[in-house]
């Protein structure tokens, strides 16, 4: 029995180290190809034109390949996204762990389970015909197709996500801890909020990347609501993302233009690694 046992764990250690290793060579094959495809039309445009241009006009007489206002517009959507979403997502995930009844709990849980499973072109299309008709109204403003809109339906989208990575990490923070703060004298809101959560924010802080990463990399959606112009970011200006430019020209593109768009996937690789490894930077430093 101990023999045949200890088979059977080498072969799962086995499968499970498989499973790894293609994850891995999957993020370097990714890498390799985004920067063999990418890197020539940096070289030809000239990196401080292609990343610090302010004019996109990838089909004209005399194209120009500047992609700084796609970058400010994903960086601006971003954090709008996430500054609206992830207190909302936070304070949620606090109550569902922490207060709810089990009742209450099992069918909020539920919701967000369906709101996280809706395709996102269904989130784009409510948007259009909702929500960018409501900025115009509410606003006066004469097309309601705006970063607004697209910062509302990115954080729209990434509240499901970040409440149920944040509800696991709640649920994972031992008991005794915050017994331990109400035998103190803590109330039962101060020690959700100055123990549970301190002791899930690794978690929380994973909620967070993966909200980050799934506002950025969101396409279709915003591309429905932002208007899609390559325009400087505003409120209330008709805008253009990185993925969205991609998104728009890639299946017309050809030659430095169909280049340029893959450099534009490059520097979005590139940011999302950017923000992974800067957070996780903060969070090891902390617990230094």
């Amino acid at each position: 029995m101990k023999v045949r046992s200890r088979i059977t764990e080498n072969i799962i250690h086995g499968i499970f180290l498989i499973l790894g290793l293609i994850t891995v060579g999957a993020v370097l094959l990714i890498t390799v190809y985004l920067v063999i495809s990418g890197i020539p039309a940096i070289k030809e445009i000239g990196i401080r034109d292609f990343l610090f241009n302010t004019h996109w006009n990838s089909t004209g007489s005399d194209p120009q390949f500047g992609i700084l206002p796609f970058i400010m517009t994903s960086i601006y959507g971003t954090a709008g996204a996430i500054i609206i979403g992830a207190p909302v997502s936070l304070l949620v995930a606090v109550y569902l762990s922490k207060a709810a009844p089990s009742g209450l709990r099992h069918v909020v849980e539920t919701a967000v389970s369906l709101l996280a499973g809706i395709p996102s072109v269904v989130y784009g299309l409510v948007g259009m015909m909702v929500l960018v008709p409501g900025i115009m109204n509410v606003f006066n403003v004469p097309d309601g197709a705006s970063l607004l809109a697209a910062i509302i339906v990115l954080a729209v989208m990434i509240i499901p996500s970040v409440i149920k990575v944040s509800l696991n990490a709640l649920d994972a923070v031992p008991p005794e801890y915050e017994e331990a703060s109400l035998a103190l004298g803590a109330t039962e809101t101060e020690t959700y909020f100055r123990v549970s959560l301190k002791a899930a924010k690794s978690g929380i802080a994973a909620a967070v990347v993966l909200g980050v990463g799934r506002a950025i990399g969101e396409a279709m959606a915003v591309m429905m609501v932002s208007g899609n112009a390559a325009n400087m970011p505003g409120l209330f200006e008709s805008v253009r993302f990185l993925t969205t430019a991609v998104a728009s020209e890639m299946s017309y593109a050809a030659g430095l233009q169909r280049e340029a768009l893959f450099s534009i996937a490059l520097v979005l690789f590139l940011f999302i690694m950017l923000i992974n490894a800067v957070l996780n930077f903060f969070l090891k430093r902390e617990k230094e």
